[in-house]
Parts: structure tokens; sequence; C-alpha cells
């Protein structure tokens, strides 16, 4: 018998499996998040609208989804802990203020990138 060099048997491999995912996916929407204002600044209007674009998808999931993400559900199927990092790998600190830091991040992007469109200079 062979076995494979990433197992997923048991409910903390699978746990482990779900935060390495979650906290991939985070990162790059972040990292999304964070490039918005440095695009509109850049005049990379293009690029910038496209990343709006993405996180607005991400935003109309997450609101479908009473504001939780989908990985969130998994992830609890495998572990009684609710702590508010307890599907993802990151500080509890940011992950209980992740909506609110990046949220207010999102928008103060595409407010500057609106402006930036509208300024046409």
């Amino acid at each position: 018998m062979t076995t494979s060099p990433v197992s997923l048997q048991g409910p903390s491999a699978r746990l482990r499996f779900v935060k390495v995912v979650h906290t991939i996916v985070w990162a790059s929407l972040a990292t999304c998040v964070v490039a918005i204002p440095v695009l509109a600044w850049r005049r990379e209007l293009g690029w910038a609208f496209a990343l709006i674009g993405v996180l607005l998808v991400e935003t109309l999931l997450l609101l479908m989804n009473d504001w939780r993400c989908p990985l969130t559900d998994i992830a609890a199927r495998h572990t009684s802990d609710r702590r508010d990092n307890f599907d993802i790998y990151l500080p509890e600190w940011l992950a209980r203020h992740n909506k609110a830091i990046f949220g207010g991040l999102y928008v103060a992007g595409v407010v500057l990138t609106l402006a930036r469109a509208w300024s046409g200079r």
C-alpha cells in the first residue's frame, strides 16, 4: 500500500488543509485590497477596476452566506473550536477585525480609483 505525500485522513488533517486553502485565498484577496489604491495612484485604472470587480464578487459571495466565508463552514465540520481564527492561519485579532480593516481599505481604494478616473489627469 502506498501513501500519498499529503494525507487528509482524520479531522485534524482536513482542518489543516482547509485552513491552508483559506489562508491562501485570504492572502490573495488581501493583496488585491492593498493593490487597488496603489494601482489607482499610478493611474493603472484598468487593473484597479478589475481588482475591484474581483472583490465585489467576493463581497457578494459573503453577503449570500450571511457574511461568512464558505470555507469557514467547511472548517467548522472538523472542529468544535470557534475562536475567530479557528478556520484560518491568522492572528486571532486580525481574524476578528478582518472585515472592518480590509473592508475599510477596500472602500478607500474604490473611492481613490473613482476620484482618479473622474479627474482624468
